[in-house]
């Protein structure tokens, strides 16, 4: 399987657990627009290395082989209706490299990266991450300490490839529409 195909294998079957989440008060608006869902994890995932995506994907399937919801148990720690699935000193370790990542980005691009959304950003990664195996937050951390040692900023990826995919251009230019008030922002 190469990338794109370990990528594609990976969204379908986290939309399909996404969209089975049940919530207290009935489907969620979100969970009724499967497009924006795949945006959004292409571009979580898209910076990741081979070895994470691979791993993810066996988690994956395994949890689908158990009858598990990883969806759902993220939403569920979220909302601390359930207690922390794991413990693992990875977690914070990537959650502290992403959340310093985001705040770069914020204080350059305020506009784009509300800082004010620092502390959701990091609940939610920590939730999410605690539904990952212990393998596949070994490799994060891996990745994650590759990209400091290389000076990358993988939320600064992420962001970029957001912009570009809904027309906005760069970071940069969103930024200078935003700022400016322009209406094409």
């Amino acid at each position: 399987m190469n990338r794109q195909e370990c990528l594609r294998d990976i969204i379908e079957r986290e939309l399909k657990m996404f969209v089975n989440v049940r919530n207290e008060g009935g489907t969620a608006e979100c969970q009724k627009l499967p497009d924006s869902f795949r945006l959004m994890r292409e571009i979580t995932f898209c910076p990741q290395s081979d070895a994470v995506l691979e791993s993810y994907l066996r988690d994956l399937e395994q949890a689908g082989a158990e009858g598990r919801n990883l969806m759902t148990e993220k939403y569920a720690r979220m909302d601390d209706r359930i207690p922390p699935l794991k413990v693992n000193a990875h977690i914070g370790e990537i959650v502290a490299a992403e959340s310093r990542w985001r705040a770069e980005l914020s204080r350059e691009f305020p506009h784009v990266v509300l800082a004010d959304g620092q502390a959701g950003f990091a609940r939610y990664l920590s939730c999410e991450l605690e539904t990952w195996s212990d393998r596949t937050l070994a490799a994060y951390a891996a990745h994650v300490a590759d990209a400091l040692a290389r000076g990358r900023n993988l939320a600064r990826e992420r962001y970029e490839l957001l912009m570009a995919r809904l027309g906005f251009g760069s970071l940069a230019e969103h930024e200078r529409a935003l700022r400016e008030g322009r209406k094409d922002a």
